[in-house]
């Protein structure tokens, strides 16, 4: 009789976790489910191989003997066969007895090999009942409706964009998917789309798609949090005597008044006129904006003139 190596067919290492053996499980099983693969005898084969492992390596108690076994079949093999009772190991265990049972073919009416039947007895359940869960999510070892797998994929926007909201045209699976991206999205952000992911092999939800932000600053800003900060010059006379001054901000070109005597370096905050808070619905951040004076270039004789007495007028 062949030796079953439960550890090799589900591809883990015999120290695996029970969360590592669920997880190989799951993903073997969606690939050779005979619903998505029908007509397929390999596949079947392959489905009910992997779930009579499960069957063991995801149980404590099984799994003990299993391994307990395994040491013991290897010493047997080594001496070149011979006897094996099995009945040293059928009947072991917390009071719980199995019966040995007739050498069938590997794959017999219960649906486990003849090697998992004289381990641990029938009545453990078959393939039948393993395919059938999978697809209903039924049974205590069985599989729930899993959903689908989750995507990521890169979305790469302009400042502008993610002031104003865009929307973006993704293929998924062969699907035109449009996003609608609300103002005020943050560069490395994000955002989740439900149920947009891969579809479910066993007619669970579908999958999330998660879109990562990738903001490209296209501008003269500095973004921080929902603060924009932008330096302006000035020309000198303006910051002294004070005046109008215009800014094209990321909305629409601003206007508004300089006080005098305004110092280099000065920051004005104008509230209202930063990035919008993503998913507020109308609120804003403010606009820092650090005044540079813009000294006169070029000076005529008369300019030069008119800097010399107004300086000759502040000596004390």
């Amino acid at each position: 009789m062949e030796y079953k190596n439960y550890y090799k067919i589900l591809g883990v290492e015999k120290t695996a976790s029970k969360d590592e053996i669920k997880k190989k499980y799951r993903k073997l099983a969606q690939k050779y489910h005979p619903d998505k693969n029908p007509g397929n005898k390999q596949a079947e084969e392959k489905f009910k191989e992997i779930s009579e492992a499960n069957q063991v390596l995801s149980d404590d108690e099984k799994r003990a003997k299993y391994d307990q076994l395994g040491a013991n079949w290897q010493q047997f093999q080594s001496g070149g066969g011979g006897g094996f009772d099995f009945n040293q190991w059928t009947h072991q265990g917390g009071g719980q007895q199995f019966r040995t049972s007739s050498f069938d073919d590997i794959f017999g009416s219960s649906g486990f090999s003849d090697f998992f039947e004289n381990f641990f007895g029938r009545g453990q359940g078959g393939f039948n009942q393993f395919s059938n869960n999978f697809r209903s999510g039924g049974g205590r070892q069985g599989f729930r409706q899993e959903k689908g797998q989750d995507y990521e994929t890169q979305v790469n926007l302009t400042l502008s964009d993610a002031y104003r909201g865009t929307s973006t045209v993704l293929n998924v699976d062969g699907e035109k998917i449009k996003v609608n991206i609300s103002p005020g999205v943050r560069d490395g952000q994000v955002l989740r789309v439900k149920g947009k992911g891969g579809k479910s092999a066993t007619g669970g939800a579908g999958g999330d798609l998660f879109l990562k932000i990738n903001v490209t600053n296209n501008t003269n800003f500095v973004v921080k949090e929902n603060e924009l900060y932008l330096d302006v010059e000035v020309n000198l006379y303006t910051v002294l005597l004070g005046g109008k001054i215009t800014v094209n901000t990321l909305k629409s070109p601003l206007s508004f008044q300089i006080p005098k005597e305004t110092p280099n370096g000065k920051v004005l905050r104008l509230k209202g006129q930063g990035m919008p808070e993503f998913g507020s619905n109308g609120r804003f951040g403010d606009l820092m904006l650090k005044i540079e004076v813009k000294l006169p270039q070029h000076l005529t004789r008369d300019e030069e003139e008119l800097f010399r007495r107004l300086a000759a007028m502040r000596q004390p």
